[in-house]
């Protein structure tokens, strides 16, 4: 697919034709703005499994992210949302390249934790968020959810679907010189508005203030629907996306010292040789629901979705140094030198193919009534991959100005890998009374997996296996507006062993795992109060490199020892006429523990883990000056973490302060809306976050103050 540029002029082009379009349109056509969920109080979260039970009523946490959140704040990417919950976290997040979330201190799978409108996705690729009106993460082991998963939690992306009759043009730019344009438009006709059609377009030049780092993203998608009768409906859309841009590695430890942040400029680059190329991202993704309603009690829903990702992925990386005799196999060298390898594999072709059967309604027997669900889910999932270059290409420095020559030789091997499951759940709601409720699920997961070599030459044989994840809880109402819950549930987790020579499991798929948890909670809603407290405790095996993991076949992927994350989350929100105040906490206790190889690991934090961590969000309307304004503000702060696995070395904490106003302009034939945002306010510069990835200690800066600016005109 070819690149689209959008050029300012044509950008303001674009929104200029469609206010001229509103000014003359007839009297008689009606002007609506889409309802957006952007809070948490009455929220529904679409992937729990238990119906439409708003979520200040289930036994779970969970965050739902509106569209008009995520336009207020300019979030673009997925792993720019770690500012609104203190559970949720970075996780080797690069500029460029594809986003990775903790939740509850646990890497969430970009394999198996990611679900589109509820069905499995791969999320190996950016996921882009024009055409999703909200992004559902629910928090917590989630064995009654999906079959294979990692225990932190689950995230959703809920498509936009034609639900009014409305025109949306948006402009943005965005520090140092990245513009685009979206268009979102809306329409229901025929008779009775028996026909929905919506549609998604987004462009936009990338130019961020990392150096070096400029690229290309645009989508396509439309969704529509057709109401047969009303019981029946029938819902398709598409989803196309391209994304190229250079990728920005990450620094690390010099030596046995940890850099001063102040000291780093967090806009270098060091995928910067003459030699690097954009890492190149193709999605596409097709969907077909069909819902219909039996009786008044009971209905029926088929769904299939259907996910293809190409990438070329592309990045002069910087891994570890030699120094004469020494040899530093987890970070740089301490004058700041690293050995830099040319990494490239072309032709990475991931295809998703999934299919949900699902019977849902309520009965009433032995006097209790019960909310039912139940369905089977079939999912096939096979990556496709070529040779892949990774060779030494000479020195480079954290400095950016050392030049080496290309390695490109296609030297190495990847692994094809072909999986299958089959799910069949089941979840019951169940009211005793008005005070007392049970919430009762089961996933029985049936396995079948296999991989081998790009050269033939190493075969994993197809290995099944099949496992039972339940989950339960117990629900009780303290008063109108305040409940109480307990829950325990256990997850299934799939790991492969990454494709690097020094494996002698390369490439392989290890033996699914199970991790469990136990919850309690609070949860009060009201008109102007929302607030919860929850304890967790999160038990889950744990992955670890066997050897000395530095030569060719000296390291084992296997299973050691076990992470415990215990803690406790408290979020409110507090709303009056003219502003809210939203906060975020948590406080947790991570540890590694039982370890029979690498015991010196047992009592040690999980590196790049926040123990503690703060975020709020507060708005206000200039109420009696003007009252169309409203100013927005917030604040991360996240804990220290560790960089080694030994907890030797620590980042510091650091605070983030974000600025926001939005600006409500009401016109004749439409509205405007304009924005304005800095992030990063205050210029902090510190270490974001201490990835310790394939035997490596990285370190990611947080960015400088950034700029933004963007109109909307809502038609």
């Amino acid at each position: 697919m070819a690149y689209l540029s959008i050029h300012p002029i044509f950008a303001v082009t674009l929104l200029t034709c469609g206010l001229a379009q509103a000014q003359t349109a007839a009297e008689e056509t009606k002007q609506l703005t889409p309802v957006v969920v952007s809070g948490r109080a009455n929220a529904l979260i679409s992937v729990s499994g238990f119906g439409n039970t708003p979520l200040t009523e289930r036994p779970m946490q969970a965050s739902v992210l509106g569209n008009t959140r995520l336009l207020d704040n300019g979030i673009q990417h997925l792993a720019e949302v770690t500012r609104f919950d203190a559970s949720v976290a970075d996780a080797y997040n690069s500029v460029g390249y594809v986003a990775y979330l903790t939740v509850r201190g646990f890497v969430l799978d970009n394999r198996f934790n990611y679900r589109r409108d509820g069905l499995p996705i791969n999320a190996e690729a950016p996921q882009t968020l024009d055409n999703k009106s909200s992004i559902e993460i629910l928090k917590g082991t989630s064995g009654t959810q999906a079959g294979t998963s990692a225990p932190g939690g689950l995230v959703n992306f809920v498509v936009k679907r034609p639900d009014a009759n409305f025109t949306n043009l948006r402009v943005g730019w965005e520090q140092t010189n990245s513009y685009g344009a979206a268009l979102d438009w809306s329409q229901r006709f025929g008779q009775a508005d028996a026909f929905g059609l919506r549609v998604n377009l987004a462009a936009q030049h990338v130019d961020p203030l990392t150096f070096d780092a400029s690229g290309q993203r645009h989508s396509l998608s439309a969704a529509g629907d057709w109401r047969v009768s009303a019981g029946t409906k029938v819902e398709a859309e598409f989803e196309i996306s391209h994304q190229a841009q250079p990728s920005a590695p990450a620094f690390s430890l010099l030596g046995n010292q940890l850099p001063d942040a102040a000291s780093i400029d967090p806009r270098i680059n060091l995928n910067n040789q003459s030699w690097s190329q954009p890492v190149v991202f193709d999605s596409k993704a097709i969907s077909l629901r069909v819902q219909h309603r039996i009786t008044e009690q009971w209905a029926v829903t088929a769904h299939y979705g259907h996910q293809a990702l190409s990438t070329d992925d592309r990045v002069a990386f910087p891994y570890g140094c030699t120094d004469g005799d020494t040899y530093y196999a987890d970070r740089y060298c301490p004058n700041g030198n690293f050995d830099l390898y040319d990494f490239r594999s072309d032709d990475e072709r991931r295809t998703t193919d999934a299919l949900d059967l699902k019977l849902q309604g309520q009965t009433q027997w032995l006097g209790w009534r019960h909310e039912l669900s139940a369905g089977m889910l079939f999912s096939r999932f096979a990556s496709r991959f070529q040779g892949q270059a990774y060779n030494y290409a000479g020195t480079g420095n954290i400095s950016g100005t050392l030049a080496t020559p290309a390695a490109p030789e296609l030297t190495g091997t990847n692994t094809n890998r072909d999986e299958r499951s089959t799910e069949f759940y089941a979840n019951d709601a169940i009211s005793f009374n008005e005070q007392w409720r049970a919430f009762v699920g089961m996933r029985a997961t049936h396995l079948s997996r296999s991989s081998i070599t790009t050269n033939g030459e190493n075969i994993q044989p197809q290995y099944r296996q099949s496992l039972v994840s339940p989950w339960l809880a117990v629900s009780a109402k303290l008063g109108p507006q305040t409940m109480a819950y307990a829950s325990w549930g256990q997850g299934i987790e799939s790991e492969v062993t990454p494709n690097r020579s020094k494996y002698v499991n390369a490439g392989q798929a290890l033996a699914a795992l199970k991790s469990r948890q136990w919850e309690f909670g609070l949860k009060h809603a009201s008109a102007s109060l929302d607030a919860s407290a929850t304890w967790f405790d999160i038990t889950r095996p744990r992955s670890a490199d066997i050897g000395d993991c530095i030569g060719d076949n000296s390291c084992l992927r296997a299973i050691d020892g076990e992470s415990r994350h215990r803690g406790l989350e408290v979020q409110t929100e507090m709303k009056w006429g003219s502003g809210s105040i939203a906060a975020s906490a948590m406080a947790m206790q991570a540890r590694n523990n039982n370890a029979s190889v690498n015991k010196q690991l047992n009592g040690m934090r999980p590196t790049n883990v926040a123990e503690r961590s703060l975020k709020l969000q507060a708005e206000q309307r200039l109420v009696g000056l003007a009252p169309n304004v409203l100013l927005q503000a917030g604040l991360v702060y996240e804990g220290s973490r560790a960089v080694l696995q030994d907890n030797s070395i620590n980042i510091p904490a650091s605070t983030l302060i974000n600025l926001g106003v939005r600006y409500e302009q009401k016109l004749q034939k439409f509205a405007l809306v304009w924005r304005a945002g800095m992030d990063n306010a205050a210029n902090a510069r510190a270490w974001r976050e201490s990835p310790y990835q394939y035997g490596h200690a990285y370190l990611y800066p947080i960015q400088a103050r950034t700029l933004r600016l963007g109109l909307e005109a809502r038609l």
